[in-house]
């Protein structure tokens, strides 16, 4: 697909590392001038470098997702120095685990506002930019395998990651007159720099998952770079799960203990 992307700008939220940065990283190589964004701003600073010395479009705009004024200024600034607004992709997201019984209040309030509200705000402000410019625009969402299956002490956050693909199917209606896709991808097992210090996590993913081993950011930046591009302009309000088909069998890490 190279250069498939000359000429659009995208954003991607919660691209210091992982998988949004590796989307991100895809995006500029393949012609695209990239908004980075991350919570951490020393993060995004690195990451913005890093795909700048690859000879990538890129600007670095740091801030939480959860505030509405970061969300807009993402958009402002990719139209600022870019011209326009052709793809937004809300991948920033947090992960806390807790049982049920004793999940905090304030816990649920700053997953709903980063995984929900981050998301949510981001399309309808890229939403509105896409619509204003009237060339269509692609929004894709970042849901999870766990937003299909039950995880041990992960029911909130897979609630969260649940909403997300309901909300790229409740927005076909309003957005597709427009020619503004969106979609969601539910990655399985990931190996990222965080999964990667996790003991024993790469090789229980590769005992139970049936491809033999977890995804790659490579694996999830692909099915991305798809949904975004020109060529699945007949394809909203899907959600595409790259789980190796994990989620066709199902087996829990525990299971393997």
């Amino acid at each position: 697909m190279e250069q498939i992307f000359y000429n659009q700008t995208a954003i991607v939220t919660g691209a210091g590392m992982g998988i949004g940065f590796e989307i991100a990283r895809q995006l500029a190589a393949n012609g695209a001038a990239v908004v980075l964004n991350d919570v951490d701003a020393g993060r995004a600073a690195l990451a913005t470098d890093r795909i700048a010395g690859e000879g990538g479009r890129v600007l670095c705009v740091p801030g939480d997702v959860s505030n509405l004024n970061v969300l807009q200024q993402l958009v402002d600034e990719a139209v600022a120095h870019f011209g326009r607004l052709d793809i937004a992709i809300a991948n920033a997201g947090i992960t806390t685990y807790g049982d049920f019984f004793g999940y905090p209040p304030d816990s649920f309030r700053q997953l709903v506002a980063v995984n929900l509200q981050g998301s949510f705000f981001l399309a309808q402000f890229a939403a509105r930019q896409m619509k204003k410019q009237g060339t269509g625009g692609r929004i894709l969402f970042m849901s999870s395998v766990t937003g299909h299956q039950s995880f041990r002490h992960l029911a909130t956050y897979g609630m969260t990651k649940a909403g997300l693909e309901m909300l790229a199917r409740g927005l076909v209606l309003e957005l597709a007159p427009h020619q503004i896709t969106v979609n969601t991808i539910a990655p399985g097992a990931t190996l990222t720099e965080r999964t990667l210090h996790d003991p024993g996590y790469a090789e229980t993913w590769k005992k139970i998952t049936p491809t033999g081993r977890p995804a790659t950011v490579e694996d999830i930046a692909h099915a991305a770079l798809f949904l975004v591009s020109p060529l699945s302009g007949q394809i909203t309000g899907q959600t595409l799960i790259v789980d190796g088909g994990w989620t066709a069998v199902s087996p829990q890490p525990r299971d393997e203990e």
